[in-house]
């Protein structure tokens, strides 16, 4: 809240960039007295009739008097926001304060009259209700708690943006006018609103990127080579189905075409729309062209150019002025340092980018940051051999480079509605909002699967890459991930490996696997690496190196005819000599068995049987394949040049020996197609058999599979956070407001720790001090015998092995022996500062910690006390509100949860009191983000009951949650 000194100042953190329900974007930013002429020039273009909705009356332009009451706010009581595109004004929104008599008023009163104004050309882009989002954030945190908004009947486009918005509302009807109230707290039907209307608009904006219906490729050179002319050359031989155009400033009077393409001066000279840009100029160039295309009207730009925020500061700042300059326009980006995008269907057919050749269509979607990680992606995907046959292709490729605007994020919107993708694949190097990517990926793989490896895990990102520090080690993100239903690789091979099973294949019922082939040894390693991966094989059916083809067809239809099986793994290896299976009959033999009980996954484990691999991927469709000369479409185009710098393409695939290529990250470019004939997808429904050069990467690709398939079955009852009456959320909301206000940030003392968490019902047992034994016995009365003599001193707190707790003490004689002994190992009562602490029952020690990250938000985390925990890093996360079932699964997460369940013949312990205990930390932290860090070590797990023997409790003002507030696009790095 403002004080009367400052409530004049401009407030800057009010500004923000939205993307639109078409897929443009706007700035919106409060309205200041420095706009008088865009608000008249604004005003001027308004229809009558929109003009009349908005007065009620006639009102053709805005007297001297309006327009100073319209841009001469107090940032407080009155206020005012502008949309904004090019720096003009698309529509406004205000607010003024009123009191209970509808006159103007300050605080404290808490209503304000609202009223909005859209240009008709804008009227339908979802500005009003951006607007209506942002207003909101703005008054709640003015103090202003409803909207009443006075609005003509007709107006029914103004009455749906209040109705539709979620909040909670009144509706009157009185003297020919709606009046609408609108409560502004959240709800979680305002909430589901704001993300359904993100998902759209950031959908829409990429989509806009992927299938334009006009290129313009900026930098195009005039003779072959060089980036710019080689992403031409690969839009035009890709057959791409728009407009396509070159532009090159230094091209001479006269010349109208690059090679058959027309070719321009200036964007401005294109006559018609341009809808995607490929920027490929120098750094220094790039403002200049981003303003012509923004003057012309282009929707979207993919900077190719490099020499941003990866080369230092003054590259960083000109990334942000790039980003700035071209949403001023209301334009995205991907990039700057992009490889580029690339969209495989046959309605656009878009290669705008460094591949020299267009990916097979299939149903994966490819993200990347690096572009050299998706140049061994799509290679990967392309080859027939390599581990991995039954080759699929991709829907869309995106490398983001240094992912200054559009993010994984952004595809995660796209591909979870996109009919064409089937299964998303991202290599991440950064996540730039966790909170926001944890919920979207959540989403997604409820819908299809989501597999990610992350890059830079031990280490700084890229220089490219501005993100939020997190304090969360990786594998805690990994375990949150996880838990958000992202499979987690840690290859850019286990990566295809995963992404070529989920593409076409059945997800498992379980972790049954059945195990047949022609080689025993073989069998046995693969049933080993099922045991290995938590799998439950079934013993290795051996089908003799004698097997012909009918013999793999028979052991294959009846596994998958077993209902004790969920999967199979089909194991071959070369057969020599008379009458030995071919390879074309063997895959055919699997293909028809597969086809004829399609509902369980098939994997093959093959060794140097290229013929396979080659007639596994033909079979049927299983592979898509390249069009006949009678159905290819024709073109005249050439091969595309490949650009300096391009790895040279590698000879034909025949066997996965040929097919294993370099290591990860630095593969060749994709093997050229025959011809230019584009390749067709797979008939629908068609299931790819996929086929792995070793045992262990087909077991850790199914057991992945399986996993995922679970996690789904999970997700469709989540749970729910219960409620518990004994809880008293007022009572700490209350002890938390009294002790910030002795500062910004404190660790609170024993008594108010126990005090804060006994109002929900969190029970810590007291420790009294024992400076003297004397004032050790003293306590020992108090709480009663047996007690614990413990030092609480840093270097031997929790350090039970070092020897500072004595255990069992029952009675005085007892506790001033320990205390002696205590005192004489280990120093003075003042460097021990032991206290006793009355005996709980026997049992585990475990400890239960609650942390807020600034990035990844509230986090869960759940071990064993001890060596468990601290040496090994046996922990287990959630993200924060935890529910029931959630809490379940956390007790049994952590390696060592078979020592709570009865291990070895020792007594189970009370998990359901231990989850109970964690879904009481859970709501703590959930509904009071002022504490910021929860410890409870040790909680002793007995046979009954559980025991909070240690507490610590952090206070702070919470962090800033964008993931509450209005939609906003991410700040410019």
């Amino acid at each position: 809240m403002q004080t009367t000194s400052d409530r004049h100042e401009y407030p800057a953190h009010w500004e923000a960039d939205v993307v639109l329900r078409d897929g443009g974007t706007a700035r919106i930013r409060p309205i200041t007295v420095d706009d008088a002429e865009r608000l008249v020039s604004f005003y001027e273009q308004v229809s009558d009739e929109s003009k009349y909705y908005r007065f009620f009356a006639p009102y053709p332009r805005l007297s001297a008097k309006d327009v100073h009451r319209f841009t001469h706010h107090d940032f407080v009581d009155r206020v005012g926001l502008a949309a904004t595109v090019g720096g003009e004004f698309i529509a406004t929104v205000r607010y003024d304060r009123i009191g209970a008599d509808g006159a103007p008023a300050s605080a404290p009163a808490d209503e304000a009259e609202v009223a909005f104004l859209v240009q008709d050309a804008h009227q339908g882009r979802g500005v009003a209700s951006a607007l209506l989002e942002h207003i909101g954030a703005v008054a709640r945190e003015r103090g202003i708690r409803r909207f009443a908004a006075e609005v003509l009947p007709a107006n029914t486009k103004m009455i749906k943006v209040f109705t539709d918005a979620g909040y909670t509302q009144k509706r009157s009807f009185e003297d020919g006018v709606v009046r609408l109230e609108l409560d502004l707290e959240p709800t979680d039907r305002s909430l589901a609103v704001q993300y359904a209307r993100e998902q759209r608009a950031e959908a829409r904006s990429v989509q806009r990127l992927l299938a334009p219906g006009a290129v313009a490729v900026i930098g195009a050179g005039r003779t072959p080579g060089g980036v710019g002319r080689s992403i031409l050359d690969n839009i035009r031989d890709a057959g791409f189905t728009g407009r396509l155009y070159a532009v090159n400033g230094a091209l001479p009077e006269g010349r109208k075409e690059l090679d058959g393409v027309p070719a321009f001066r200036s964007v401005r000279q294109i006559d018609g729309p341009v809808d995607l840009a490929v920027v490929a100029v120098p750094a220094e160039r790039v403002p200049e062209v981003v303003a012509e295309c923004g003057e012309h009207g282009v929707q979207g730009l993919v900077v190719v150019s490099a020499g941003y925020a990866e080369s230092g500061p003054d590259g960083r700042e000109r990334q942000r002025a790039l980003v700035r300059q071209a949403r001023t326009y209301g334009m995205r980006i991907i990039g700057p340092n992009s490889f580029g995008v690339v969209n495989t269907s046959p309605d656009v057919r878009l290669n705008a980018s460094l591949a020299p050749e267009m990916p097979r269509p299939g149903r994966i979607g490819l993200f990347a940051q690096s572009g050299a990680i998706g140049v061994a992606l799509l290679s990967r995907l392309h080859r027939r051999g390599g581990g991995v046959t039954g080759v699929t292709g991709v829907s869309a490729f995106v490398s983001s480079g240094n992912r200054a605007d559009v993010s994984g994020n952004d595809l995660l919107q796209y591909w979870y509605e996109d009919p064409d993708t089937d299964v998303v694949l991202m290599y991440l190097e950064s996540i730039g909002n966790p909170r926001k990517f944890t919920r979207l990926a959540r989403r997604t793989a409820a819908a299809k699967p989501l597999v990610v490896v992350q890059g830079a895990r031990h280490g700084a990102g890229p220089r490219g890459h501005a993100v939020r520090a997190t304090r969360l080690p990786h594998a805690t993100v990994s375990a949150l991930l996880r838990q958000a239903g992202v499979i987690r690789v840690d290859t850019i091979t286990e990566l295809v490996d995963a992404g070529l099973l989920l593409a076409r294949q059945p997800l498992p019922a379980g972790p049954r696997v059945a195990i047949l082939g022609n080689s025993e040894s073989l069998g046995l390693l693969t049933h080993d690496a099922c045991l290995a991966e938590g799998l439950r094989p079934h013993r290795p059916l051996d089908l003799t190196t004698a097997a012909s083809a009918a013999d793999f067809h028979a052991a294959l239809s009846r596994a998958l005819a077993d209902d004790t099986c969920d999967a199979v793994v089909v194991t071959a290896i070369p057969a020599v000599g008379e009458g030995s299976v071919g390879d074309a009959a063997l895959a055919e033999a699997l293909r028809s068995a597969v086809a004829a009980a399609p509902s369980k996954p098939v994997l093959v484990v093959h060794v140097e049987l290229g013929g396979l691999a080659e007639a596994l991927s033909a079979a049927a469709s299983t592979a898509p394949q390249t069009a006949t000369a009678a159905t290819a479409p024709q073109t005249t185009a050439t091969a595309p040049q490949t650009p300096p710098g391009t790895p040279p393409r590698p000879p034909a695939v025949t066997s996965p020996a040929a097919a294993s290529g370099p290591a990860d990250g630095a593969p060749p470019a994709p093997p050229a197609a025959d011809g230019p004939s584009v390749p067709a997808a797979p008939p629908e429904g068609t299931h790819l058999i996929p086929a792995y050069p070793a045992a262990e990467r087909a077991v850790r690709a199914l057991a992945q599979a399986v996993a995922y398939a679970q996690w789904r079955r999970d997700a469709a009852d989540p749970g729910k956070v219960p409620g518990y009456e004994d809880i008293d959320e007022r009572g700490a909301a209350a002890l938390i407001e009294g002790l910030l206000s002795r500062g910004q940030g404190l660790t609170l003392g024993g008594e108010e720790t126990c005090d804060l968490l006994g109002t929900y019902g969190i029970h810590v047992h007291r420790a009294l001090p024992a400076p003297t034994p004397d004032a050790a016995a003293e306590a020992a009365r108090t709480l009663g015998y047996p007690v614990a003599l413990k030092a609480t001193a840093p270097h031997l707190r929790h350090r039970a092995d070092l020897g500072g707790v004595r255990l069992d003490l029952a009675d005085e004689e007892q506790l001033r022996r320990a205390y002696a002994e205590l005192t004489e190992l280990f120093g003075a009562p003042q460097e021990l500062r032991p206290v006793v602490q009355r005996m709980a029952p026997r049992g585990v020690d475990t400890v239960v910690r609650a942390v807020i990250d600034p990035a990844a938000g509230a986090v869960l985390s759940f071990g064993l006390a001890g060596a468990a925990s601290q040496l090994l890093g046996d922990m287990a996360h959630r993200l924060i509100p935890v529910t029931d079932r959630e809490a379940t699964s956390l007790v049994r997460s952590i390696r060592t949860a078979p020592l709570l369940f009865g291990w070895r013949g020792s007594a189970p312990v009370d998990t359901p009191a231990l989850e109970e205990l964690m879904l009481r930390v859970s709501r703590l932290v959930h509904d009071h983000p002022e504490v910021v860090a929860v410890t409870l070590e040790p909680v002793v797990v007995a046979p009954h009951g559980v025991s909070v023997l240690g507490a610590s409790v952090r206070l702070a003002p919470p962090p800033a949650r964008d993931d509450l507030g209005p939609r906003t696009l991410p700040v410019a790095y």
